[in-house]
């Protein structure tokens, strides 16, 4: 249990963020039953569900753009109790209001709150740490929300049926409780001093977002790539992992979808302390390239696993450790080159952009797939995803070349 040991020494307002995620998670068990609540519960049809989830998911994007500014502009402590408060009240109300059509506006305040509040904790957790810890906090932070998720869809399974009111009162308590623990034990949140090399780009730059961009053009690079990194793991993960096992198995191809989901919770459980250890050494750069490959290698396991159920539990094994190497490359690479005080802005334009380029890689995979073979399909996210790799690999040459004292040292490592 060594591994666990690199988790010491943090700042203790991590671990409350830690617990916090954690609960928080855990009383996440709406989100993943919206679309049944407004087809079943509320009498929506398919085509209504999917457009009102459109609708929404467009109105929260800019909202993120709203919450970074916020976050780099008040205290980012408050703008996270505050928004979790409207998000505790809504599902209270849903849970003691009957089940009727205008509890969507609710879902839908309640849901634009939860994604203002975001930049404010990627932007908490940088400030929290140093550039040396960075890469452990946003592994700690991404275990914690994990951790929650793994039970939360199976409570709201259970619940939804006959008990939906009930899951709505748990996930008000689970956020409140959040809410208590930020409120009174996360007392300082002041930058962490950081005496690292990367505490130069970190610190003294007071411009606009425009102007920080086009002080280092490279950041747009790395923008464009998760966007794109983000569009490939949604598109294949999300759509075209189940519907590819649907086509082979007919009506077993949801349930084995789902033990694979949950294969991946699990993974991401016990993998991201082990990958966090293992991979220490290696810089965020090459973080992302490696994840990148892996979650492709995955992909490609997964296209050649035929009717053999246990080849795709290897594909997601492999999958899953570039969506690990993936989470703890991104928001450490980001943070290190640019100022604290443009965290919580940069922040929501890389959420705002991911979420555009993968509702247009959807929008397309969605029409392919009524066109042509899923195997095309997959083909084509293979060949986008050899090209993000040359994207990546152009970014690790032309960062050591605009930020060369993050590298000072690193050696040769992995």
């Amino acid at each position: 249990m060594n591994f666990l040991n690199q988790y010491r020494g943090l700042r203790k307002e991590m671990y409350i963020i830690f617990w916090g995620r954690v609960v928080t998670a855990m009383g996440g068990l709406i989100g993943p039953m919206l679309t049944l609540i407004l087809k079943s519960k509320l009498g929506f049809s398919a085509s209504e569900a999917a457009n009102l989830m459109i609708i929404i998911g467009f109105i929260q994007l800019p909202c993120v753009l709203i919450g970074g500014k916020l976050a780099d502009r008040f205290n980012k402590k408050n703008i996270i109790v505050i928004c979790d408060m409207v998000t505790v009240i809504g599902y209270l109300l849903c849970a003691f209001l009957p089940m009727q059509r205008f509890l969507v506006v609710i879902f839908c305040i309640s849901g634009i709150f939860a994604q203002i509040e975001w930049p404010s904790y990627d932007a908490l957790i940088a400030n929290l740490s140093t550039q040396e810890e960075r890469s452990r906090a946003y592994s700690l932070n991404y275990m914690g929300v994990n951790l929650g998720f793994i039970l939360a869809p199976t409570l709201g399974g259970i619940l939804f049926e006959n008990n939906l009111n009930l899951a709505f009162l748990i996930s008000s308590i689970a956020t409140f409780s959040s809410t208590v623990l930020i409120f009174f034990f996360i007392k300082d949140i002041s930058p962490s001093a950081d005496d690292s090399k990367a505490g130069m780009y970190e610190q003294g730059r007071d411009a606009s977002l425009k102007e920080i961009f086009s002080c280092t053009p490279i950041l747009m690079i790395f923008v464009i790539s998760i966007g794109v990194t983000g569009a490939l793991y949604h598109v294949g993960n999300g759509f075209m992992m189940p519907l590819s096992l649907d086509a082979l198995f007919n009506g077993k191809g949801a349930l084995i979808f789902g033990t694979l989901c949950s294969f991946n919770g699990i993974i991401v459980i016990l993998g991201t302390p082990l990958c966090t250890a293992l991979f220490a050494q290696m810089d965020d750069t090459k973080k992302l390239i490696a994840g990148e490959a892996f979650q492709m290698a995955g992909y490609l396991l997964f296209m050649l696993s035929g009717t053999r159920i246990f080849m795709y539990y290897i594909s997601m094994l492999v999958f899953t450790i570039g969506e690990i190497l993936n989470t703890i490359g991104e928001k450490p690479y980001i943070t290190s080159r640019i100022p604290s005080s443009h965290r919580g802005r940069v922040s929501s334009v890389i959420t705002v952009f991911s979420g555009m380029v993968n509702g247009i890689c959807l929008y397309l995979a969605g029409l392919l797939a009524d066109m042509f073979s899923i195997m095309y399909i997959w083909i084509g996210i293979l060949l986008l995803g050899i090209v993000n790799l040359m994207i990546l690999t152009y970014l690790k040459r032309k960062d050591r070349q605009q930020f060369p004292l993050l590298y000072e040292g690193s050696g040769t490592a992995l």
